[in-house]
């Protein structure tokens, strides 16, 4: 199936949003929507609450008028979502950064919900032109047109599902201020300056990661990380400027992808200097 291609950077999730929609068989409203889309008659697109309004201009002088939702989350299934992604750093981390963490559609479907719509029928379209089906190839225009807003905003597929980035952001900032392992401010230490280390403590210091026993070799587990994301995919995209098309220049991706490997390849060895190493632990 030819993909509609008029923002050849889409994001993931915004290319699972079009995947999605081309699961449901509209292959040939949905070819027709693409040449719609690609050709800018969707004229407009304004969020009003959860609800999508878009004006897409047809063979007619005036442009049909067409409108579209999702089954909207209740308050509850929300609280309980926000919590989940809450409770993992590297989630709350992307979305405060306005990113979409990778695996984000397992905190929804370990709550009993899809972001993503999960049939035909959980997505609610009208259009102002005679074309009995749906979608015609001007709703069809704006699920191609939405992908690209996706990739520009991540919380627009959120907003929806009933909750907008205001909301998100300052719920998932209050838990995560009162969750125990980030304390409050005033508890922080300053890193310019040490408090005072008594003549005890320094010994104990000095001889914690000392250990002369040898060490059961069964309860030493050497394994890789749970999760392949690094430091690149918090920071997302390098922003390198580009220099033309010199044979000279460095694209941000080419670096990041050779930073990739570097990170892979320093993982791999130290996992198997663990493995290789002697399990008495050396002193520091």
């Amino acid at each position: 199936m030819t993909q509609y291609d008029a923002q050849p950077s889409r994001e993931w999730w915004a290319q699972r949003w079009v995947d999605v929609l081309e699961s449901f068989g509209w292959v040939r409203r949905l070819a027709r929507a693409r040449n719609y889309a690609r050709e800018g008659n969707v004229l407009s697109i304004e969020f009003r609450g959860a609800k999508v309004h878009a004006r897409v201009q047809g063979t007619a002088p005036e442009p049909y008028k067409v409108t579209l939702s999702l089954d909207p989350f209740d308050d509850e299934q929300w609280q309980y979502v926000i919590e989940s992604l809450s409770q993992q750093a590297i989630f709350s981390a992307k979305l405060l950064a306005g990113e979409m963490p990778q695996n984000i559609e397992e905190v929804f479907t370990a709550n009993g919900l899809s972001l993503f719509p999960f049939t035909k029928f959980d997505i609610h379209s009208r259009c102002s032109c005679p074309d009995p089906a749906n979608p015609c190839k001007h709703i069809g225009a704006v699920y191609y047109v939405l992908g690209d807003r996706f990739s520009e905003d991540p919380f627009v597929l959120f907003q929806l599902r009933g909750r907008t980035k205001e909301q998100i952001i300052s719920e998932l900032r209050r838990l995560r201020s009162a969750s125990p392992d980030a304390p409050p401010p005033e508890e922080t230490p300053n890193p310019l300056t040490a408090p005072p280390v008594s003549a005890s403590s320094a010994i104990a210091l000095q001889t914690f990661w000392q250990y002369d026993q040898q060490l059961e070799p069964s309860l030493v587990v050497i394994a890789p990380p749970p999760s392949s994301e690094t430091v690149l995919d918090l920071l997302g995209q390098m922003p390198l400027r580009s220099e033309g098309s010199t044979s000279g220049s460095v694209s941000a991706h080419a670096v990041n992808e050779y930073l990739r490997s570097l990170y892979s390849q320093v993982a791999q060895q130290a996992v198997l200097s663990a493995m290789t190493a002697g399990t008495r632990p050396e002193e520091s």
